[in-house]
């Protein structure tokens, strides 16, 4: 990609993270994903308890990999039964670092993100230590109301995909709640049981200064 267009997004990820700082989250922005490693090296410590959202950018940058080197007490849900996985997602609440990525990030310094399960929101709202966020600079958008529109055209409909739920925006390529052409709210869509968008979390202002970890990645990753 040309220099001048990694400038451009460079300037967005630089203004979107000094408004998630004042909203007292801790941002770093990485030109490359293979700069995210080494930050998120910095941040986590040697034989502490870390968890993680399920992520394609997690993989993508290589931290699902170093979450499972042996390095920390790594809380991993992959190939457990569902009984199993249900009582990491409760362990995790005492996790010292969650990691996952968001669903968007906007240029007003929030996190949206929405879950099915509810596990992922429900740790990034509270219980671990420290939370920290990898989101590519395809995940930042300007408003609130395009992160809920984001969600609705790309992130819902990809991810179902790639979980196999059999849902309306697998099928069609986007949330029902769009097909009228009319204004979606939020939480607008369908009812089937395999739905991956149940909850829906904003974190905009934090109470707790540094908790909350956004690394912004000059590259496109995950969904």
């Amino acid at each position: 990609m040309p220099d001048h267009v990694k400038d451009v997004y460079r300037t967005i990820l630089e203004r979107t993270a000094r408004s998630l700082e004042a909203n007292n989250m801790k941002c770093f922005i990485a030109d490359t994903k293979e700069d995210v490693l080494p930050i998120v090296k910095e941040l986590l410590s040697e034989g502490e308890t870390v968890s993680c959202g399920g992520s394609m950018t997690l993989a993508e940058t290589g931290v699902a990999e170093l979450l499972r080197s042996g390095a920390y007490d790594f809380l991993d849900r992959t190939g457990k039964s569902p009984e199993e996985a249900e009582e990491i997602y409760r362990r995790a609440f005492f996790a010292d670092s969650y990691l996952t990525s968001a669903n968007a990030v906007t240029e007003n310094g929030e996190l949206y993100n929405v879950d099915g399960n509810s596990n992922r929101v429900a740790a990034i709202c509270f219980g671990p230590k420290s939370v920290i966020v990898v989101a590519g600079r395809n995940k930042v958008v300007p408003t609130l109301e395009d992160a809920v529109t984001r969600v609705k055209r790309l992130a819902a409909p990809m991810n179902a995909a790639r979980l196999g739920c059999e849902t309306y925006c697998k099928s069609k390529g986007q949330c029902m709640s769009l097909a009228s052409g009319s204004c979606a709210g939020m939480t607008d869509g369908c009812k089937s049981d395999a739905r991956i968008c149940c909850s829906f979390v904003v974190s905009a202002f934090q109470r707790i200064r540094g908790r909350i970890k956004v690394i912004l990645v000059n590259e496109e990753l995950g969904f």
